[in-house]
């Protein structure tokens, strides 16, 4: 009872001086230890224009518009402080800590492993000393490398490219160090009764909607997307995602799998724009393991390919809709970002 009057007096106190040097704060959940905001942040820079991006049977192109966050900027949501899916609390890491460059001898997180990554299943490794990866290389079927660069290693364990999560292991995550995402970004133009595209009516600029999940684990809207598997080209992983996630192809019948194939192959064929490539900060990385993800747009432009076909919700999706893209729609994690960037590229209401 004493600690836990003192250690709601140590964050009123925090509040307070936050609030006096005029700051802001958040704290994730009732009773967190830090004043950590959960919502999800990144340092933005812009980069260089580059050329096309050819990977498997799509091209991929990136503008002046993107941009990478830099790495000087603290993971927030990685030190959030209890561990999704657990009873595992975070040791608390200070922004000015988070670097590995850092020394803190009185860093002393706990070790955790979902119970369901220590099943052993077919897209989780092992424990480190029961075989013997190659990290920083692509070992076998698995690629180990980092959007990152090359990161270190210690104890023959991979260390988070951002810094000091709290919690090591692996968490809820299969792969020892990088875990790698893709996440398809699919956009319409929304037309009125004629035909013509529908101007905001701030802006007047043409409306943008995109094809947007509702996820089950957290309820939150999303871009459709999911982890490459062993082997899969990431444009692979984009098309199956999509098709799984925002069209249920897993339940539907050949025939109508093979109707929304070609109308898939069509779009995802056509020259996608990379929105983002490199690490994502989530609740789920820890010391040991983290996520990384390539978000590429798919634009159905004259709106004859995905945009008549039926959406339905399947694999990790709640709900399905096509949604206007706009400022003042929540979304998970970066997927907002990802959105800005994807309105400024086609010029559209953001």
């Amino acid at each position: 009872m004493i600690h836990s009057l003192l250690r709601r007096d140590w964050i009123g106190r925090i509040r307070l001086a936050l609030t006096l040097f005029g700051l802001p704060y958040t704290v994730c959940t009732p009773g967190a230890r830090p004043a950590i905001s959960c919502s999800y942040s990144h340092n933005f820079r812009t980069s260089q224009t580059l050329g096309p991006i050819s990977t498997s049977f799509c091209n991929l192109y990136t503008t002046g518009v993107q941009t990478m966050p830099s790495s000087s900027a603290p993971h927030v949501k990685s030190r959030c402080p209890q561990y999704p899916g657990s009873k595992i609390n975070r040791f608390l890491v200070p922004d000015d800590k988070v670097g590995w460059s850092q020394n803190w001898p009185q860093y002393k997180p706990l070790s955790y492993t979902d119970p369901l990554v220590e099943k052993k299943p077919v897209w989780a490794d092992p424990e480190i000393g029961s075989f013997s990866p190659k990290f920083n290389t692509v070992d076998g079927a698995v690629d180990r490398t980092s959007f990152e660069g090359s990161y270190k290693m210690e104890k023959q364990k991979p260390l988070n490219p951002r810094g000091r999560t709290g919690v090591t292991g692996r968490g809820l995550l299969g792969r020892w160090g990088p875990n790698h995402a893709a996440d398809p970004i699919v956009t319409r133009w929304k037309v009125d009764a004629k035909g013509e595209k529908t101007l905001h009516s701030v802006s007047k600029r043409p409306v943008l909607q995109f094809v947007s999940i509702k996820r089950k684990d957290c309820g939150e809207w999303a871009v459709p997307g999911g982890m490459v598997d062993a082997g899969e080209q990431v444009s692979i992983t984009l098309q199956r995602e999509f098709s799984e996630e925002a069209l249920n192809s897993l339940v539907i019948t050949p025939a109508e799998k093979a109707k929304i194939s070609d109308r898939i192959s069509k779009l995802f064929k056509s020259p996608g724009f990379q929105v983002y490539k490199g690490y994502v900060d989530d609740r789920r990385n820890t010391d040991n393991a983290w996520i990384e993800t390539v978000a590429v747009n798919f634009h159905d432009d004259s709106g004859n390919s995905v945009s008549e076909l039926p959406l339905q919700a399947g694999d990790d999706a709640g709900e399905v809709q096509w949604v206007d893209v706009d400022s003042s729609f929540p979304l998970y994690a970066s997927h907002s970002h990802f959105l800005e960037l994807v309105a400024k590229e086609r010029k559209a209401h953001w």
